[in-house]
């Protein structure tokens, strides 16, 4: 056993979530800061489309912009959050700028806002095609200049207990644990996509925060909304890597197993519909012509401009054997976010005391149905700074409340994880829920997974990162499944 050190705030997870939480709290609070892999790894950083806001009041509307997202979430927002998010956002957007964040602009000097599907109008700022990296690099920077945040990289929390007003933390560095304790305790750990055979998200998106959260007793809602991304590169049916929502509202068309455009088929918005209609679109389609290949072709616009603007989607696939510029790309959809998670209120509270839950891992109600395009980076910036607030807001009593915590006990387990168990879980979410959900396959994926979860949960097993990090995807798989099941 390790000792227990005191904090006054637990981080878990450095994504633009955790980051902003950090630089929004009170500078006397003590501050620990996990990050799972190395600070530089995280589903923000692989952002590439922008971030969503405002910024030009002469050409568009907070009311817009509110109305894009109702309507992109098939008006299953919570509309006090999502008022929240509009309103707020570009505070929050100017507020990176503070942090050196360096947004494209036009030669004029005025911010480049570029158009992506469900928006009614230019508002999403962009760094060309990898806004998420230069947000998160400025806000790591930002960070570590803080002399009461201390970081810790490549630190898994394998289990989170609540006793005695007291968060205690379990924290995996290799092989070692060590642990943490605060009165409060913040969860930005991302998504879930690692659930799934295909995902544009990066390895650590396991939901470990939403089956932290779940073992604490939180509230977990709507956690079946994913949402599938229509234009993940695909060649020979494996996506590897998301082309931006950006590239259509650039004039890119999409493109049947024919060659010809069909999105006007379907909707009257054809490929700037949101991504859930055209997701779907692609799924009906394949199923009138019998065939799983499509393409994205943007190859009528000026070859340097697509270079410029694009210039990261640009390498990818030239290392890949595409031209952007000359030839149309496979694409086809495959998960890439999730819009239920830990419940939260409007000051990011989830319905356990002082536990708070933002970005990704949380459902604050903005997103609805569907999240509309470059949201995301909003919501986390909007709702991690609400988090930070409403802690800052409450009395901090720094004396006599580190007594009668929880103490862990020592992993006793001896057993290696068994090959396969992630495996079987993707190959069943993947039948089961892509798109259009598979009410059948859900029940018997689920049945299946409650048997993973059991013998994992009962086994003798060591306490590795791959142990933590399966039983958390097989936690969240069943919770998925189960409400799919019962909706």
């Amino acid at each position: 056993m390790g000792n227990y050190k005191e904090y006054d705030v637990i981080i878990v997870g450095a994504g633009v979530a955790g980051l902003y939480a950090a630089l929004n709290l009170d500078s006397s609070l003590r501050i620990l800061l996990l990050s799972k892999r190395e600070l530089s790894l995280s589903n923000s950083s692989l952002a590439q489309g922008g971030v969503a806001s405002v910024m030009d009041r002469t050409h568009d509307t907070i009311q817009s912009h509110y109305e894009d997202t109702l309507i992109a979430g098939g008006y299953k927002n919570n509309p006090d959050s999502t008022e929240i998010l509009v309103t707020q956002g570009p505070h929050e957007v100017r507020r990176l700028m503070d942090f050196d964040v360096d947004f494209d602009r036009n030669e004029d000097g005025s911010l480049h806002l570029t158009l992506e599907g469900g928006h009614s109008h230019h508002r999403i700022l962009h760094h060309k095609d990898a806004t998420g990296k230069e947000i998160v690099d400025k806000l790591i920077a930002a960070v570590k200049k803080l002399p009461n945040v201390e970081i810790l990289e490549r630190a898994l929390v394998a289990d989170l207990r609540r006793q005695n007003h007291l968060f205690s933390a379990d924290i995996l560095m290799g092989d070692e644990h060590t642990y943490a304790v605060a009165p409060f305790c913040i969860l930005a750990t991302g998504g879930i996509g690692r659930a799934y055979e295909y995902t544009t998200n990066s390895a650590i998106a396991t939901g470990d925060g939403i089956a932290l959260a779940y073992r604490l007793g939180a509230k977990i809602k709507n956690i079946s909304l994913v949402q599938f991304h229509p234009t993940a590169f695909a060649d020979k049916e494996r996506e590897s890597f998301l082309i931006s929502e950006a590239v259509r509202g650039e004039g890119a068309y999409l493109l049947n197993c024919y060659g010809e455009r069909f999105m006007q088929n379907y909707d009257e918005r054809c490929e700037l519909a949101p991504r859930d209609v055209v997701s779907t679109s692609i799924i009906l389609e394949s199923a009138r012509t019998g065939s799983k290949r499509f393409y994205l072709d943007i190859s009528h616009k000026d070859s340097e401009f697509l270079k410029n603007r694009f210039p990261m989607i640009y390498r990818n696939l030239l290392e890949q054997g595409y031209d952007l510029t000359r030839e149309r790309v496979p694409i086809y959809p495959c998960q890439h976010y999730l819009m239920g998670g830990v419940d939260v209120d409007t000051s990011a509270r989830t319905s356990v005391h002082n536990l708070y839950a933002c970005g990704e891992c949380s459902h604050t109600g903005v997103h609805g149905g569907n999240r509309l395009a470059s949201n995301s980076l909003l919501e986390a910036l909007v709702f991690s700074q609400r988090a930070a607030e409403n802690i800052g807001n409450k009395a901090i009593d720094h004396t006599c409340r580190f007594e009668n915590y929880y103490e862990f006990e020592p992993d006793a387990g001896t057993e290696p994880l068994p090959h396969g168990m992630r495996t079987e879980v993707r190959e069943i979410m993947q039948h089961a829920h892509f798109v259009i959900p598979n009410k059948e396959a859900a029940k018997k994926g689920y049945e299946r997974i409650c048997e993973i979860r059991e013998s994992l949960e009962n086994g003798n097993y060591r306490k590795s990162f791959e142990y933590c990090e399966t039983l958390n995807l097989v936690t969240v798989a069943a919770l998925i499944l189960k409400e799919v099941i019962s909706r």
